[in-house]
């Protein structure tokens, strides 16, 4: 029979224990979700590939199309999207939560018609952002292009840390909504999932209001940042998202109309390859993303950090 002391021992431990599953959030440091997505170089590669392979699915693009000031300001939107990531990742399991709650409560609001008749015969005559198979798409660029960016940037991963991350983010997808039944069981499947989407048959296939929202992507206003930036040309900084071109499947790019020449290949390996090669001697701080070293010191002193 158990001592009122072992009892009270118990109950201790519990509450430690959940109040570490609090701290350490959805995925947790021992996560290769944490390790994957602290590299700040996926900024230059995993969010703009993203966003891009997004907008390929014409009712998302009508959904930015019809409810985004995307042209105006792309930098609000790319770094909402950021700051969202990153706090499901790295956020404590109430901040995780309640950012899946407000995207999931954001997204209802999202519906419309589909103007294009040829589209309105394959979708359907209206579109809703809480579309499962729209919800499924938009989590598996943001998998993929993490997959993709990692590789390209840090270093290749071997087939069992892919599939570990791959697994971790299956139960994000089901809080988005995504039904079990069509979230792929696995990552291989997942691959399959990606190039039945991007084939000829697939879904995935940018329309003229994609086109125009990448070009807006690869071509953002500087006077967004501040006033004074306003002057500079919207071509400036393209060539900092050529290794983000490059990192899109080939066939996605060539109906997107992106063209990589010599010029925009050498460079687009330049800063892939420089990266790579200077990432050892780089200090944490400018390398990782901040929110993954503020979510490494509340770990470090959060609840049984001492046991």
């Amino acid at each position: 029979m158990a001592s009122r002391f072992e009892g009270s021992e118990s109950a201790r431990d519990r509450i430690i224990d959940e109040r570490r599953r609090e701290v350490e959030g959805l995925y947790g440091p021992a996560s290769e979700a944490w390790h994957l997505n602290r590299e700040s170089a996926l900024l230059m590669a995993a969010g703009p590939r993203a966003l891009l392979m997004q907008v390929a699915h014409p009712l998302v693009a009508e959904g930015v199309d019809q409810h985004s000031d995307f042209r105006t300001d792309p930098w609000r939107r790319l770094r909402a999207t950021i700051r969202s990531y990153l706090t499901v990742v790295y956020g404590t399991r109430t901040e995780g939560l309640a950012e899946i709650g407000r995207l999931n409560g954001l997204h209802r609001s999202i519906q419309g018609p589909v103007r294009d008749d040829g589209l309105a015969a394959r979708f359907g005559a209206s579109y809703t952002a809480r579309d499962p198979e729209l919800s499924l798409w938009v989590h598996a660029t943001l998998v993929d292009s993490t997959l993709v960016a990692y590789e390209a940037l840090v270093a290749p991963l071997p087939p069992e840390r892919r599939a570990r991350f791959y697994e971790e983010t299956r139960p994000i997808a089901r809080l988005f909504g995504v039904p079990d039944a069509i979230i792929p069981p696995d990552v291989d499947a997942f691959a399959a999932y990606i190039r039945a989407a991007l084939s000829p048959g697939g879904p995935i296939h940018p329309t003229e209001a994609a086109r125009d929202i990448a070009w807006h992507i690869l071509h953002p206003p500087f006077g967004p940042l501040h006033p004074a930036l306003a002057p500079i040309p919207r071509s400036a900084s393209t060539w900092t998202l050529w290794p983000a071109v490059a990192l899109l499947p080939p066939s996605l790019r060539a109906e997107y109309g992106l063209s990589l020449g010599p010029v925009e290949r050498a460079v687009a390996a330049w800063l892939t390859t420089g990266w790579r090669q200077w990432r050892p001697l780089l200090p944490a701080g400018f390398r990782q993303m901040s929110a993954a070293r503020r979510a490494d010191r509340r770990v470090s002193t959060g609840p049984g950090s001492e046991r």
